[in-house]
């Protein structure tokens, strides 16, 4: 009988390298798929594909044994693609130029810094609001699809990923990542409409955590 993903993880979580290689071997043409679709370049996707497994490992107490392990590692992976692209793009315009491109570059390690940032954050919400924020804002789904997933009402599923993307903002700003706002809203005191025009300010902000980074 094959072993769990919840089981090979625990086990490797105990230190027993020899469960980690069976997760990679179970999920690595998953993986590499998703980079090579991204890349469009057989060994950069390799390359990301190894960095993905490095960032899971790094990373694995984050993983909730409750939820399925694949679309957390597709996110990873798209993440860590979509960095790929942004410092290759940067490095082709440095040698492309006579000056240094110092705008782009300070851009790129700006963007992961700011990934990185947002993951720390999210590792301070409440469970549930954590998956249906990593759900709309990672991986794309809307709210009826979180609502199915996580078996809930449609506005429960709502209200945690407000409260949560809130959660993020706040800590983010008491760490000085982002500017602090001059008079913040609380979620309680929006309607459920004002809740979605707010939804819509945030978002672009709050995509850091997109398969754009997770990772």
């Amino acid at each position: 009988m094959q072993d769990s993903n919840a089981l090979l993880v625990q086990r490797f979580r105990e230190n027993d390298d020899t469960a980690f290689s069976k997760l990679v071997s179970r999920h690595y043409r998953l993986v590499f798929r998703v980079c090579l679709k991204i890349l469009g370049h057989r060994q950069d996707a390799e390359d990301v594909t190894q960095e993905t497994f490095s960032r899971f490992a790094k990373h694995v107490d984050k993983w909730d044994v409750g939820r399925p392990l694949e679309p957390w590692l597709v996110t990873i992976a798209g993440n860590r693609s979509k960095t790929f692209l942004a410092r290759r793009r940067a490095h082709q315009s440095l040698t492309s130029t006579l000056e240094p491109v110092t705008d782009e570059m300070h851009a790129v390690r700006k963007a992961d810094g700011l990934r990185e940032e947002l993951e720390l954050a999210l590792a301070r919400v409440p469970v549930q609001q954590r998956m249906a924020f990593e759900f709309f804002h990672e991986q794309g789904m809307s709210y009826l699809q979180i609502s199915a997933e996580m078996d809930c009402p449609v506005g429960t599923v709502k209200t945690w990923v407000h409260r949560a993307r809130s959660s993020v903002v706040r800590i983010l700003r008491q760490r000085e990542v982002i500017a602090t706002a001059k008079t913040p809203l609380s979620d309680e005191s929006l309607s459920s409409d004002e809740l979605s025009t707010r939804d819509h300010v945030l978002h672009p902000t709050l995509k850091l955590g997109r398969p754009t980074d997770a990772m």
